[in-house]
């Protein structure tokens, strides 16, 4: 029995001047589903990953949360009704500890959210718990802004390029964990350029070029396609 989407957008429009970042992008994520957005450079994966947090408004089209209209819904709006995300490039709060910043989220929590020790292991950080952010790596201030994310409780999570930096053992370790939430009902949308990782994590992908979705399908598929294997081959 097929359930209804928990987002939809529907030809999304965003432009930059008289740049077309998206040009009438549409999709759909359940919840307890894991949807891999992959694409090249510019693609406008991160850009559609911003329309929805709310980062940013579109210029056309409509984003659908629960069957309501949120594109005119501001940022902490959207935390708060349960989207949330990490970001391509982390800004924890540097001078604050690891369990501050998680701390620091979870002041915000809704219900049925992680607990703060409970974020910290499920990332993996617990370990470096009592260290400044500023001490972490790249790699590391990813699971730290994964760890805020998810202790704000979201029903949606948005994850952008979360693979780059983590080691083989690492990257399994993370694609379970993802995929626990998904067992659990989140709904995740995954902009990733590490394909491994992807496929270890979901069945479907999007595949975006020049802000528009071009295949849809599973990875595997994907890589058969003449026009995915065209714009990411140049053949």
């Amino acid at each position: 029995m097929s359930r209804e989407p928990l987002l939809s957008v529907e030809k999304i429009v965003k432009t930059f001047g008289g740049f077309h970042a998206l040009d009438g992008v549409t999709l759909s994520v359940e919840p307890g589903e894991i949807l891999g957005l992959v694409g090249p450079n510019g693609s406008g994966k991160t850009t559609l990953i911003n329309v929805i947090s709310g980062l940013y408004h579109p210029d056309g089209g409509r984003v659908l949360y629960r069957g309501r209209s949120i594109a005119s819904w501001p940022m902490h709006q959207r935390a708060r009704q349960g989207i949330n995300r990490t970001f391509q490039i982390p800004k924890p709060f540097k001078s604050l500890t690891v369990r501050e910043n998680v701390e620091l989220a979870y002041h915000f929590a809704r219900q049925g959210a992680m607990t703060v020790d409970n974020a910290l292991d499920f990332t993996g950080l617990a370990p470096s718990a009592d260290r400044p952010a500023q001490s972490l790596n790249s790699s590391q201030q990813k699971l730290l802004d994964l760890a805020r994310a998810l202790a704000i409780g979201p029903d949606l999570l948005l994850v952008d390029e979360l693979a780059a930096g983590l080691g083989p053992q690492e990257l399994h370790h993370i694609a379970d964990s993802l995929r626990s939430l998904a067992d659990r009902s989140m709904a995740l949308i995954v902009v990733e350029h590490h394909l491994g990782f992807v496929n270890q994590l979901t069945d479907r992908v999007i595949v975006m070029n020049a802000g528009k979705e071009i295949f849809e399908g599973s990875l595997t598929l994907a890589a058969e396609d003449a026009t995915v294997s065209a714009v990411y081959l140049g053949t």
